[in-house]
Order: structure tokens, then sequence, then C-alpha cells
């Protein structure tokens, strides 16, 4: 079953920038050879598979949904991507309360698991990123060797009995492309890409992550302006 969360949260509009608006090209040669540059640079960026990567918001990527966010890429192809963020906790709601909604009994054993604004799409739809510790649900995705992700409701029961996966956190809503659009985001200079690490997932503070992020790929969150490339 397909973990459903009664709650509501505010709906977000699409960006509907276009390509071409996005990479800020000023056509000042002729537009083929903008053209052929633009699809040699899609042909690049389409050939990397960011599944088990970590997206990190660059400053005035023009989204506030995702304003100095670090997503993880739980899923990524040719058909598009699907992510959570994991360093915007959700204000509204705790562990505890979310069980009750589901008529969950939480007891000693439950542990404390943050529970996340995962993204705009389907707010109230849940998602467990965990360890791969546990991969008792038949649904469990594995992702790598390091993070797998269940949505099922059992995965919560365990969790409030103390049987769940060893570390996780839970989110609401995820954040998805449509084919092509995460590449055109890369291209746009939306984001950058690093690798996935325990550490910045789910042990650091929240508000340490996005610099942690950036931090292991060398750059100074201080020398990042809305013009910076893609490194």
């Amino acid at each position: 079953m397909n973990l459903f969360i009664a709650i509501c949260i505010a709906q977000y509009g699409e960006n509907k920038n276009s390509l071409l608006d996005d990479l800020g090209v000023r056509v000042v040669k002729p537009l083929v050879v903008v053209a052929n540059h633009i699809h040699v640079c899609l042909m690049e960026v389409q050939n990397t598979n960011l599944t088990g990567k970590l997206l990190v918001a660059m400053p005035g990527m023009g989204d506030p949904r995702f304003e100095h966010s670090v997503v993880y890429i739980s899923s990524h192809s040719e058909d598009g991507a699907m992510g959570l963020i994991v360093n915007k906790p959700n204000q509204k709601l705790e562990l505890i309360a979310l069980l009750g909604h589901l008529d969950i009994s939480a007891g000693p054993a439950t542990p404390e698991v943050s529970v996340y604004f995962g993204g705009p799409v389907e707010q109230s739809r849940g998602f467990l990123l965990h360890s791969v510790d546990y991969i008792g649900d038949p649904d469990t995705v594995l992702i790598d060797s390091h993070f797998a992700l269940t949505a099922t409701v059992d995965v919560l029961k365990e969790l409030a009995q103390g049987t769940g996966p060893e570390t996780c956190l839970l989110a609401l809503g995820y954040s998805g492309w449509s084919a092509g659009q995460l590449e055109a985001e890369l291209l746009a200079n939306g984001w950058l890409t690093c690798e996935a690490s325990p550490e910045i997932v789910f042990q650091l503070a929240n508000a340490d992550k996005w610099a942690a992020a950036l931090a292991s790929l060398g750059v100074d969150p201080m020398m990042l302006s809305a013009q910076s490339g893609r490194a």
C-alpha cells in the first residue's frame, strides 16, 4: 500500500521558462550555431545518470521552493527524474503526530525521525529514505550501497515498533522533473551535483547540509553568485 497522508499544504505553479530564457542566450550569431551548441551540451548532460547523487541549488536559480536546497535523486532516466529535498524540515508536522493520523501507535521504541518537505509534487504522499540495513518490505527500492527508499505504511508500523531502518528521514511530497527538464536546469546553472553521503543526508544539521555539499566539491558558498557557472 502506498503511503498517503491527509495533510493540506499549498500547491505551487510550474516554472515555464523556455530553454533559451533559462540559458540566457542572446542570438547574436546565426540561430543554427546557437541551436547546435545547445544540442551538444544537452547530449553531454543527458549521458549522465544522477541516480544516487545530490543536487545542490545554486543562488539565484529562480525558484524559491528550492532555495538553498539539497536534493537526493532517487531515480533518473531519459523519462525524467525524482528526488527528495533533505534539508528542509516540515515545520507543521512531527513523526508522532503523523503516526497518529495513520492510527499507528507510537511507543518507547519509536525513534526520533525528522519529517521533511520533500518537494512540491504530491505533498500528501510520504517517502522514507533510509539506510540499506532495512530491506524487509517487498516494495523497498535499493538505490545503492548506502541508500534505499520505501513508500509504504508497513515501514512506518515497523519504525514505530523500533524494528525499522537504523537511519532514515521521512519526506512528504517529492521533487519531480519531466524528460529533459532537469538537464535543462543543469545547463542553466540552476544546480551543482555531488556525491551523496550518509553523513550529509542523515547526520548533519539541516542548516549545514547545503554548505557541506558544496564543500565536498571544493566550493566556498561565499564565492558563489547567481551568475556562477556549473562545476
